[in-house]
């Protein structure tokens, strides 16, 4: 592959650890995104201190099964107001799980139990380029991430999501978006898609199996393993996993 093709430099990434911290919320706002998501607004006193300084960074969302056995599942901060001591996550709701089941059936006024987050990955704004992909679990952290990208930088972005629940991005940077419907188009949009030259990153969020495949053929395209953080965001057929691939 020729030099030209392989990023000049890695950009680094900031680890933060923050003290974990379990917090009782209840329930003040439910909006309808789409057919398959929810955005839901937490607020309580114990977010006074709450810190989330990335957009991949999660929190465990905890309540009481049917079977009364503890429901435990990561969701994005998808925006934080800490003088109001307010959260806001987005829920699936296509979901059999005790987690999709509880949204669906959520109501103002709800109690809910968040802990974390324990830590962050800060991915610098100021790059030559970013690509963004991943499947419906993504699409939180990639709309907060393309809110927060300043005017001047561009982005690349590849979203496995139904078309139902596709959305409008909003952002001041520069963006081209591909929207695909199946694994297998995924994989070649990102097989087809040239490396841009300078200093950047690629994120990846989504099923295990999927990203392991966008993982590997990140490396096959020459780029460094230090240049791209992909996280198995959910497991087929496994309940509550979160694992980083890079």
């Amino acid at each position: 592959m020729p030099e030209s093709r392989i990023p000049a430099q890695i950009p680094a990434i900031e680890r933060v650890r923050h003290d974990l911290k379990i917090r009782e919320v209840e329930v003040t706002r439910i909006e309808r995104l789409s057919p398959g998501f929810a955005s839901i607004t937490f607020k309580g006193a114990a977010l006074w201190d709450f810190t989330s300084l990335s957009f991949d960074d999660h929190v465990k969302f905890m309540l009481d099964g049917a079977d009364g056995q503890q429901v435990r599942r990561d969701y994005t901060p998808r925006r934080f107001d800490q003088q109001a001591c307010e959260v806001d996550l987005e829920f699936a709701l296509h979901g059999h799980g005790g987690a999709a089941e509880w949204a669906r059936d959520a109501k103002v006024g709800d109690k809910a139990i968040i802990g974390g987050p324990r830590g962050s990955m800060i991915l610098p704004l100021a790059m030559d380029w970013h690509l963004l992909l991943g499947d419906a679990s993504a699409l939180p952290a990639v709309t907060r991430r393309l809110e927060e990208l300043p005017p001047a930088a561009r982005a690349q972005v590849v979203m496995l999501v139904d078309a139902a629940d596709r959305r409008e991005f909003a952002t001041q940077a520069s963006v081209d978006i591909h929207w695909v419907a199946s694994n297998e188009e995924l994989l070649q949009v990102l097989k087809d898609l040239p490396l841009q030259q300078g200093a950047g990153l690629a994120w990846g969020g989504g099923e295990a199996a999927l990203m392991a495949q966008v993982r590997q053929l990140l490396v096959d395209k020459g780029l460094p393993r230090q240049a791209a953080r992909i996280s198995a965001y959910w497991k087929q057929g496994v309940a509550d996993h979160h694992e980083h691939l890079d």
